[in-house]
């Protein structure tokens, strides 16, 4: 899975938010962490739930990630369908800069 060279993005959706985190496996940290919940985004949106939310967290991880020079991934959509909601934040997280 997740290396410190080649990190995993795990993303996780509930019925209201969703979440996605940087994971090394290899050293067992979470690197970088968003969600609807953050501070920082829970503000900004109007709802937390849809695909507009997922894409502010996408563009959200992606900022988090250059900043802390990680610029290729793993993505782990964690058995959930690459539709609707983790499609819009995986497009927005390689639009952002990331690579996978």
């Amino acid at each position: 899975w997740g290396t410190d060279a080649l990190p995993r993005v795990c993303v996780y959706r509930s019925l209201k938010h969703i979440y996605a985190q940087v994971i090394s496996d290899e050293s067992g940290v979470t690197l970088a962490s968003v969600s609807t919940l953050s501070p920082g985004l829970k503000g900004k949106l109007k709802k937390t739930k849809g695909r507009e939310a997922a894409k502010q967290v996408g563009q959200a991880l992606a900022l988090l990630c250059k900043e802390k020079q990680i610029t290729r991934v793993i993505f782990d959509r964690n058995g959930f369908l690459f539709h609707g909601r983790v499609k819009a934040l995986a497009e927005a997280a390689r639009e952002g800069g990331l690579k996978f």
